[in-house]
């Protein structure tokens, strides 16, 4: 009886821990192919009223992007962050749309990017408000950069966020990060 309360306190010690900001995991992923809609931004901007990122997850609804876009490749969006000028203090772009199959050719006022094969940490949102929790989970891997606990050094080449059936609703979602590593 006391081996199975040790190895019970044991395995809620290693979630906390989990949860708490140790390495994440790391998962290989091979190259995809994203269409959608894109611009360019900083982190700074964002943190600023004159932040776009909101902007375009409106635009992107309201305009019936992805109603516009053929051969979705499954029920996922992603959002995608490449084109790094400066690593996270430099401008990037962003693109928002679903996977689709490599060669697809985007209608006109979309763009296709490519999400390069690689290792890339894996973070999970906390689940609430996307808004905050999406916020949230960026700012526990800018802190597990600088204490070098994500699991290897960012490529700054592409990082995502898959939003799928966890994150239909807005004010109860969760979310993955792939933070694209060296």
């Amino acid at each position: 009886m006391h081996a199975i309360s040790t190895i019970a306190i044991l395995a809620s010690l290693s979630i906390f821990l989990a949860a708490d900001g140790s390495t994440p995991k790391v998962v290989h992923r091979p190259a995809f192919s994203v269409m959608g809609i894109e611009v360019r931004t900083t982190n700074a901007k964002e943190a600023s009223s004159d932040g776009v990122i909101g902007k375009q997850w409106q635009k992107f609804f309201q305009d019936g992007v992805l109603e516009k876009i053929p051969n979705r490749a499954d029920s996922n969006l992603y959002a995608v962050y490449n084109n790094y000028t400066d690593g996270r203090n430099g401008e990037y772009s962003f693109l928002i749309g679903p996977k689709v199959p490599e060669g697809s050719v985007p209608p006109a006022g979309l763009v296709l990017k490519t999400v390069p094969a690689g290792n890339y940490a894996v973070i999970t949102s906390e689940q609430g408000p996307v808004v905050k929790v999406v916020v949230a989970a960026w700012q526990r891997v800018w802190k597990m950069e600088d204490e070098h606990t994500l699991g290897g050094q960012r490529a700054y080449a592409a990082d995502f966020e898959l939003y799928d059936q966890r994150g239909i609703d807005p004010q109860n979602s969760q979310v993955d990060l792939y933070i694209g590593l060296k």
